[in-house]
């Protein structure tokens, strides 16, 4: 098996019915498996599911699970070389797939990648390179976390030898709406720290690859239309509680002690504290 997906769904239905149409298409020329995870939806989403994709490997959770739960269960059963992880609210090019299969078959060293996403405007989205929403840019900056995070160009982004938009780059983050992913890779991080609900996770599993010395891109050969639905209306209790519930997940894991990224051939000055379980 070459690929796996993996989507995480919840009550996004019309949405979601797109998005699994573009991910077969695009997988016309590549052996995988389908896997939705959905989280207690009530707006009809698993009958589509059964309905429309009966090819699909439908695990429907009775309760609301969260992202990183959610796609762990999913991930504990996947089979491919390579998982990828993309939200529901996603179109995915017709050739993107094969292309993300042919940079990671030829770039062995990659733990994972993100590809150039755009609005349905044709806006592009910063955090394709970023991998980090503001909040969670000002938050690394305030701690000063985002000096070990030297790739997400949090600070001068005016730099000329920064990334551009179409530029292939190592990076730091890959954002969570859309994760290419080394499964090897994945054997040797564990999977998603189930602590983070509904954000964050990809921040901590995208810092984990780079400390187990993998790198992870940024892809701008092909592109996918992220709709940028919330699941959560903003400054909603529960908003509020997973969001910067995270950060705080986030600062008590590494903030204390700071994990050093090991790089072929620099010595560490100092051993390393933190261990992947």
């Amino acid at each position: 098996m070459k690929l796996s997906i993996i989507v995480v769904n919840k009550n996004a239905c019309k949405l979601l019915k797109q998005a699994l149409n573009s991910l077969i298409d695009a997988c016309k020329n590549i052996d995988f498996e389908l896997f939705i995870v959905d989280n207690a939806s009530t707006d009809g989403s698993p009958e589509m599911i059964k309905n429309d994709f009966p090819e699909a490997h439908l695990i429907s959770n009775t309760t609301d699970q969260g992202i990183a739960k959610a796609n762990n269960q999913a991930l504990r059963l996947t089979a491919g070389e390579y998982v990828f992880l993309v939200s529901a609210d996603t179109i995915c090019g017709k050739d993107s797939l094969e292309k993300m299969t042919a940079f990671m078959d030829e770039h062995t060293d990659t733990g994972g990648l993100s590809v150039r996403m755009i609005s349905p405007a044709g806006h592009f989205l910063p955090e394709s390179i970023h991998g980090l929403t503001k909040p969670w840019a000002a938050f690394l900056k305030l701690f000063s976390f985002a000096k070990h995070l030297s790739k997400t160009r949090l600070y001068d982004r005016n730099r000329k030898d920064w990334v551009e938009e179409f530029q292939i780059a190592e990076i730091d983050i890959i954002n969570g709406g859309c994760m290419f992913l080394r499964r090897s890779a994945l054997n040797e991080t564990g999977l998603f720290d189930e602590r983070f609900f509904m954000f964050g996770q990809d921040v901590d599993l995208s810092y984990r690859l780079r400390l187990a010395g993998f790198k992870n891109y940024y892809f701008p050969k092909t592109y996918i239309i992220n709709y940028e639905s919330q699941p959560l209306a903003k400054f909603s209790w529960d908003y509020i509680k997973y969001f910067y519930g995270a950060m705080l997940i986030f600062a008590f894991k590494y903030l204390l002690r700071v994990p050093e990224i090991k790089v072929q051939g620099i010595p560490q000055l100092f051993p390393s504290t933190y261990e992947v379980k």
